[in-house]
């Protein structure tokens, strides 16, 4: 009689959790079970001293569909990640967009009050950066056009300028 007991006990405690409860509240389940066991073990005046689960296995297919169900989880995790990065990432696009905008508007306000002497400076470093990088390449040679009256120039007066690039 007493493993009748024991089993009807034990499937109606075990059928109130989920696989993840019965391993992480063991303890509780066990307890539950000791007190529904000794419970029971009265009506038939049978004393217990101890209830304990040594050892709990679950089924091939269950312990598939468990791991299934965790790598599922892992996946839309990481789905939920990448999402949330690609938001971030927009957000991130549409603030530098925003602050390119409100650049552009303060110049062109700057442009509109003091003309255009902003542009000039900018044009003026940038030419000054990029003669400095062509000064520093050995490759490349600079023929400036002469002003004199000298054979070959053109009928305005005025020589051409000439950047010559050699290769060794």
């Amino acid at each position: 009689m007493l493993p009748s007991i024991g089993n009807e006990v034990l499937k109606a405690i075990v059928a109130q959790f989920d696989a993840a409860e019965l391993i992480t509240q063991r303890e509780a389940v066990s307890n539950r079970i000791r007190s529904e066991l000794l419970k029971r073990a009265q009506e038939f005046n049978i004393a217990l001293e101890d209830v304990s689960i040594t050892h709990m296995t679950f089924g091939k297919e269950f312990t598939r569909a468990v791991e299934d169900k965790q790598i599922a989880q892992q996946e839309a995790e990481r789905a939920r990640f990448i999402v949330e990065k690609a938001e971030q990432e927009r957000q991130a696009s549409v603030i530098r967009a925003e602050g390119e905008a409100d650049s552009a508007e303060t110049i062109s306000k700057a442009v509109a009050r003091s003309g255009d002497g902003l542009i000039m400076i900018r044009r003026i470093e940038t030419q000054k950066e990029i003669a400095m990088a062509l000064a520093q390449n050995p490759n490349i040679t600079y023929l400036a056009g002469g002003q004199g009256g000298g054979a070959g120039e053109g009928k305005a007066g005025g020589g051409a300028s000439y950047l010559l690039g050699l290769r060794s």
